[in-house]
């Protein structure tokens, strides 16, 4: 049985780190509403920008002339996974769930007899990726020194993936993140980015009309798509920004009050001890005196 002063020194532990995590908890809840706009700014942008590709490639020329970002190479035979993770700890599931969904997407790709390479976008996913791929994870973006998330922040990964792409390093591209739907729920997202997913839409047009574009449809496809990889990209960081706080809250919340019942379990322990030994004090201080 534990002695009186360890246990009332690791009363004092637990209840130093129960401050931690309860000061740990009014931070993630102070930065969560400022990341939820931002992602919740982010995403009619991002949708219209997907709409709008939609109506352009379903009147683009699909021939020699078509972008390379909407018709891919004509092969599936190399993946790239991006996987956007956390640059910090102690966010709960929030890394180990983006993390899964990647697995799952590279296991099954490996079955089907692809290469697969692995981007990390934040280190945090990168020990058990490399761990369980080995060299297939080709590098780690570093975003550790960015306080408030910027498009200029994402372009330059966008840019890199792009720039593989037509170096011919791979085919297909894809994207896992955690989109932001509350601070105890937070999906897991796979999203291909090359070549463009985009549905064939009929010839009116989303909004039901004809729409004429000028110059031609494959034109403006060449700047709207790489954008749009920058685009995605940029929604993809919000919508984590938003996951990691909200994560953070909810699992700081839970360790403040694990942290409350274990002192009060600690200090029930504590006190009958204490009761026991006062008790035992007595006894003999009374069979003491009765042998006198």
């Amino acid at each position: 049985m534990p002695s009186l002063k360890s246990l009332k020194t690791r009363i004092g532990s637990v209840k130093n780190t129960q401050k931690i995590t309860k000061a740990m908890k009014m931070v993630a809840a102070a930065k969560l509403r400022r990341a939820q706009e931002a992602a919740e700014a982010a995403r009619p942008y991002a949708e219209r920008m997907a709409s709008v590709l939609t109506s352009l490639s379903a009147k683009a020329d699909r021939g020699a002339s078509a972008p390379r970002l909407l018709v891919g190479t004509g092969k599936d035979d190399v993946h790239l996974v991006v996987v956007a993770t956390s640059e910090r700890g102690l966010c709960g599931g929030f890394n180990t769930n983006i993390v899964r969904g990647a697995r799952a997407k590279i296991d099954s790709l490996i079955r089907q007899g692809k290469t697969v390479k692995i981007l990390c976008v934040g280190k945090k996913g990168r020990a058990v990726l490399r761990r369980l791929y080995g060299d297939a994870v080709i590098d780690t973006i570093d975003l550790s020194h960015v306080r408030r998330l910027a498009f200029a922040d994402a372009q330059p990964i966008a840019e890199r993936v792009i720039a593989m792409f037509n170096a011919g390093e791979f085919d297909v591209a894809w994207l896992f993140f955690a989109k932001f739907q509350s601070a105890l729920v937070q999906i897991t997202t796979g999203q291909q980015l090359i070549p463009a997913p985009l549905a064939e839409a009929d010839a009116a047009g989303a909004g039901g009309s004809v729409v004429e574009y000028e110059p031609s449809e494959n034109a403006i496809l060449e700047t709207l798509l790489p954008r749009n990889i920058a685009v995605q990209m940029f929604r993809a960081l919000l919508e984590n920004a938003a996951s990691e706080q909200g994560s953070r809250m909810t699992a700081m919340d839970n360790a403040t009050r694990n942290a409350g019942d274990m002192i009060n379990k600690l200090t029930l322990t504590y006190n009958r001890q204490r009761q026991a030994v006062i008790t035992k004090e007595l006894i003999e201080i009374i069979s003491g005196a009765e042998a006198l």
